[in-house]
Protein backbone atom coordinates (compact mmCIF):
# COMPACT_ATOMS: atom_id res chain seq x y z
CA UNK A 1 0.00 0.00 0.00
CA UNK A 2 1.61 3.51 -0.82
CA UNK A 3 2.28 5.85 1.76
CA UNK A 4 -0.14 8.23 2.30
CA UNK A 5 0.08 11.84 1.32
CA UNK A 6 -1.13 15.12 2.62
CA UNK A 7 -0.48 18.46 0.45
CA UNK A 8 -1.40 21.14 2.41
CA UNK A 9 -2.57 24.72 0.33
CA UNK A 10 -2.82 27.75 2.17
CA UNK A 11 -1.72 30.98 3.88
CA UNK A 12 -2.97 33.20 6.55
CA UNK A 13 -3.87 36.47 4.40
CA UNK A 14 -6.54 36.17 1.96
CA UNK A 15 -6.70 36.89 -1.70
CA UNK A 16 -4.00 35.03 -3.17
CA UNK A 17 -5.77 32.80 -4.56
CA UNK A 18 -4.86 29.70 -2.92
CA UNK A 19 -8.18 27.50 -3.87
CA UNK A 20 -7.02 28.14 -7.21
CA UNK A 21 -4.01 26.59 -7.00
CA UNK A 22 -5.44 23.71 -5.09
CA UNK A 23 -7.90 23.47 -8.16
CA UNK A 24 -4.62 23.09 -10.38
CA UNK A 25 -3.40 20.59 -8.35
CA UNK A 26 -6.42 18.38 -7.94
CA UNK A 27 -6.63 19.20 -11.90
CA UNK A 28 -2.55 17.80 -12.38
CA UNK A 29 -3.23 14.70 -10.71
CA UNK A 30 -6.44 13.75 -12.50
CA UNK A 31 -4.53 14.35 -15.72
CA UNK A 32 -1.94 11.97 -14.49
CA UNK A 33 -3.97 9.32 -13.36
CA UNK A 34 -3.33 9.99 -9.67
CA UNK A 35 -6.14 9.24 -7.49
CA UNK A 36 -6.69 12.07 -5.12
CA UNK A 37 -9.17 13.24 -2.44
CA UNK A 38 -9.83 17.09 -1.32
CA UNK A 39 -11.07 18.91 2.30
CA UNK A 40 -12.28 22.22 1.95
CA UNK A 41 -12.00 23.79 4.74
CA UNK A 42 -14.03 26.93 4.19
CA UNK A 43 -17.04 25.75 6.12
CA UNK A 44 -19.78 25.76 5.66
CA UNK A 45 -19.81 26.37 2.20
CA UNK A 46 -16.49 25.88 0.30
CA UNK A 47 -15.05 27.05 -2.98
CA UNK A 48 -13.15 24.23 -3.70
CA UNK A 49 -16.26 21.88 -3.34
CA UNK A 50 -17.95 23.88 -6.16
CA UNK A 51 -15.67 22.98 -8.57
CA UNK A 52 -14.58 19.67 -7.57
CA UNK A 53 -17.82 18.09 -5.94
CA UNK A 54 -17.05 14.54 -6.50
CA UNK A 55 -13.66 14.21 -4.61
CA UNK A 56 -14.08 17.06 -1.85
CA UNK A 57 -15.63 16.81 1.68
CA UNK A 58 -16.23 20.33 3.30
CA UNK A 59 -14.99 19.96 6.68
CA UNK A 60 -13.98 22.80 10.03
CA UNK A 61 -10.22 22.40 10.35
CA UNK A 62 -10.74 23.80 14.00
CA UNK A 63 -13.42 20.55 15.06
CA UNK A 64 -11.50 18.02 16.60
CA UNK A 65 -14.53 15.51 14.82
CA UNK A 66 -13.38 16.87 11.62
CA UNK A 67 -9.51 16.61 12.09
CA UNK A 68 -10.38 12.78 12.48
CA UNK A 69 -12.55 12.64 9.31
CA UNK A 70 -9.42 13.68 7.75
CA UNK A 71 -6.21 12.31 9.74
CA UNK A 72 -7.61 8.95 10.61
CA UNK A 73 -8.91 7.89 7.22
CA UNK A 74 -5.29 8.46 6.00
CA UNK A 75 -3.77 4.57 5.56
CA UNK A 76 -7.84 3.67 4.72
CA UNK A 77 -9.08 5.91 1.77
CA UNK A 78 -9.13 4.87 -1.73
CA UNK A 79 -6.98 8.02 -2.41
CA UNK A 80 -3.73 7.95 -0.80
CA UNK A 81 -3.55 11.87 -1.61
CA UNK A 82 -5.01 13.96 0.65
CA UNK A 83 -5.08 18.05 -0.57
CA UNK A 84 -6.22 20.22 2.41
CA UNK A 85 -7.71 23.70 1.08
CA UNK A 86 -6.51 25.85 4.18
CA UNK A 87 -9.35 28.40 4.48
CA UNK A 88 -7.75 32.52 5.40
CA UNK A 89 -6.65 32.65 8.22
CA UNK A 90 -6.30 29.88 9.46
CA UNK A 91 -2.53 28.54 8.01
CA UNK A 92 -0.59 28.69 11.24
CA UNK A 93 -3.33 27.34 13.51
CA UNK A 94 -3.88 24.53 11.26
CA UNK A 95 0.15 23.65 11.77
CA UNK A 96 0.21 24.03 15.07
CA UNK A 97 -2.96 21.62 15.33
CA UNK A 98 -0.68 19.30 12.99
CA UNK A 99 2.16 19.55 15.81
CA UNK A 100 -0.28 18.92 18.75
CA UNK A 101 -1.50 15.65 16.70
CA UNK A 102 1.85 14.13 16.13
CA UNK A 103 1.01 14.54 12.87
CA UNK A 104 4.65 16.42 12.17
CA UNK A 105 5.78 13.92 13.86
CA UNK A 106 4.76 11.04 11.86
CA UNK A 107 5.92 12.95 8.63
CA UNK A 108 9.56 13.41 10.44
CA UNK A 109 9.47 10.02 10.94
CA UNK A 110 8.79 8.71 7.12
CA UNK A 111 5.15 7.72 8.22
CA UNK A 112 3.22 9.97 6.07
CA UNK A 113 4.49 12.40 3.13
CA UNK A 114 3.92 15.98 4.16
CA UNK A 115 4.01 18.71 1.52
CA UNK A 116 2.95 22.78 2.43
CA UNK A 117 2.11 25.09 -0.78
CA UNK A 118 2.43 28.37 0.95
CA UNK A 119 0.40 30.68 -1.40
CA UNK A 120 2.05 34.13 -1.78
CA UNK A 121 0.83 37.28 -2.44
CA UNK A 122 2.63 40.72 -3.60
CA UNK A 123 2.61 42.01 -0.12
CA UNK A 124 5.20 42.09 2.76
CA UNK A 125 2.40 41.05 5.06
CA UNK A 126 1.90 38.25 2.99
CA UNK A 127 5.97 37.89 2.83
CA UNK A 128 5.94 37.72 6.55
CA UNK A 129 4.19 34.78 6.96
CA UNK A 130 7.32 32.71 5.80
CA UNK A 131 9.61 32.76 9.20
CA UNK A 132 6.20 32.08 10.78
CA UNK A 133 5.30 28.77 8.51
CA UNK A 134 8.59 27.43 8.14
CA UNK A 135 9.08 26.80 12.12
CA UNK A 136 6.46 24.03 11.23
CA UNK A 137 8.13 22.36 8.41
CA UNK A 138 10.78 20.05 9.80
CA UNK A 139 9.89 17.16 7.84
CA UNK A 140 7.85 18.52 4.97
CA UNK A 141 8.26 19.65 1.47
CA UNK A 142 8.18 23.58 1.45
CA UNK A 143 6.98 25.00 -1.48
CA UNK A 144 6.98 28.75 -1.57
CA UNK A 145 4.44 29.97 -4.72
CA UNK A 146 4.32 33.38 -5.91
CA UNK A 147 0.73 33.19 -7.47
CA UNK A 148 0.67 36.06 -9.74
CA UNK A 149 -3.16 37.11 -9.31
CA UNK A 150 -1.88 40.62 -11.02
CA UNK A 151 0.72 42.09 -12.66
CA UNK A 152 2.82 42.53 -9.49
CA UNK A 153 6.57 41.76 -9.50
CA UNK A 154 6.86 40.09 -6.13
CA UNK A 155 9.77 42.68 -5.25
CA UNK A 156 12.23 41.03 -7.77
CA UNK A 157 13.13 44.47 -8.48
CA UNK A 158 14.37 45.37 -4.98
CA UNK A 159 17.18 42.06 -4.62
CA UNK A 160 17.53 43.08 -0.91
CA UNK A 161 13.77 42.58 -0.06
CA UNK A 162 13.41 39.62 -2.06
CA UNK A 163 16.21 37.74 -1.05
CA UNK A 164 15.39 38.75 2.86
CA UNK A 165 12.27 36.53 2.31
CA UNK A 166 12.84 33.91 -0.47
CA UNK A 167 16.55 33.30 0.06
CA UNK A 168 16.85 32.63 4.34
CA UNK A 169 14.80 29.79 4.56
CA UNK A 170 16.37 26.45 4.33
CA UNK A 171 15.29 23.70 1.47
CA UNK A 172 12.29 26.18 0.51
CA UNK A 173 11.42 25.48 -3.09
CA UNK A 174 9.60 28.83 -5.31
CA UNK A 175 7.05 27.52 -7.59
CA UNK A 176 5.44 30.60 -10.07
CA UNK A 177 1.75 30.60 -10.87
CA UNK A 178 1.40 32.63 -13.49
CA UNK A 179 -1.62 35.22 -14.35
CA UNK A 180 -4.42 33.84 -15.98
CA UNK A 181 -6.39 36.53 -18.58
CA UNK A 182 -9.23 37.64 -16.27
CA UNK A 183 -12.01 37.13 -18.86
CA UNK A 184 -10.80 33.49 -18.93
CA UNK A 185 -11.03 33.31 -15.05
CA UNK A 186 -13.96 34.89 -14.76
CA UNK A 187 -15.55 33.02 -17.41
CA UNK A 188 -14.17 29.47 -15.59
CA UNK A 189 -16.17 30.80 -12.32
CA UNK A 190 -19.46 31.38 -13.96
CA UNK A 191 -19.17 27.80 -15.31
CA UNK A 192 -18.52 26.14 -11.69
CA UNK A 193 -16.35 23.16 -13.02
CA UNK A 194 -12.20 22.46 -13.30
CA UNK A 195 -10.21 24.34 -15.39
CA UNK A 196 -9.48 20.90 -17.05
CA UNK A 197 -13.44 20.26 -17.71
CA UNK A 198 -13.64 24.05 -19.05
CA UNK A 199 -10.63 23.10 -21.66
CA UNK A 200 -12.45 20.04 -22.86
CA UNK A 201 -15.63 21.73 -23.27
CA UNK A 202 -17.38 19.69 -20.41
CA UNK A 203 -19.96 21.73 -18.50
CA UNK A 204 -20.62 20.59 -14.86
CA UNK A 205 -22.54 17.06 -15.67
CA UNK A 206 -19.72 15.99 -18.49
CA UNK A 207 -21.76 17.02 -20.88
CA UNK A 208 -20.88 19.07 -24.05
CA UNK A 209 -20.41 22.68 -23.36
CA UNK A 210 -20.16 25.91 -25.50
CA UNK A 211 -17.58 27.81 -24.22
CA UNK A 212 -15.59 30.34 -25.82
CA UNK A 213 -12.71 28.88 -28.38
CA UNK A 214 -10.30 31.54 -27.27
CA UNK A 215 -10.79 31.57 -23.69
CA UNK A 216 -10.49 28.03 -23.86
CA UNK A 217 -7.42 28.77 -25.29
CA UNK A 218 -6.36 31.20 -22.33
CA UNK A 219 -6.99 28.50 -19.67
CA UNK A 220 -5.16 25.91 -21.50
CA UNK A 221 -2.05 27.60 -22.49
CA UNK A 222 -1.75 28.91 -18.57
CA UNK A 223 -2.93 25.40 -17.07
CA UNK A 224 0.02 23.90 -19.16
CA UNK A 225 1.89 26.99 -17.75
CA UNK A 226 0.80 25.75 -14.31
CA UNK A 227 1.85 21.87 -14.82
CA UNK A 228 5.34 22.35 -16.16
CA UNK A 229 5.88 23.91 -12.67
CA UNK A 230 4.42 20.86 -11.36
CA UNK A 231 6.30 19.01 -13.96
CA UNK A 232 9.67 20.41 -12.50
CA UNK A 233 9.60 19.87 -8.86
CA UNK A 234 8.53 15.99 -9.58
CA UNK A 235 5.06 16.50 -7.59
CA UNK A 236 3.95 12.90 -8.41
CA UNK A 237 7.26 11.49 -7.22
CA UNK A 238 7.17 13.29 -4.01
CA UNK A 239 4.04 12.20 -2.72
CA UNK A 240 5.13 8.63 -3.82
CA UNK A 241 3.15 7.87 -6.84
CA UNK A 242 4.68 6.20 -10.20
CA UNK A 243 1.23 6.20 -12.26
CA UNK A 244 2.02 8.51 -15.26
CA UNK A 245 0.28 9.65 -18.75
CA UNK A 246 -3.43 10.35 -18.60
CA UNK A 247 -4.70 13.15 -20.59
CA UNK A 248 -3.45 16.07 -20.50
CA UNK A 249 -5.32 19.69 -21.18
CA UNK A 250 -6.23 19.53 -24.98
CA UNK A 251 -8.18 22.41 -27.01
CA UNK A 252 -10.54 20.30 -28.32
Amino acid sequence: MAKPAVIVVGADKGGVGKTTVSRTILDYFNANNVPARAFDTESPRGTLKRFHPDVTEIVDMTSTADQMKIFDTLNTAKASITVIDVRAGLMSSALASLRDIGFLDAAKGGQITFAVFHILGPSIASLDEIAETARFMTGAKYFLVKNFINNTSFFEWDQATYNAYFRKIKDATEITIPKLNEMAYEQVEVSSVPFLRFVANKGPKNEAANYSFVLRGYVRHWLANVWSEYDRIKLTDIVASKEKGGSRASNK
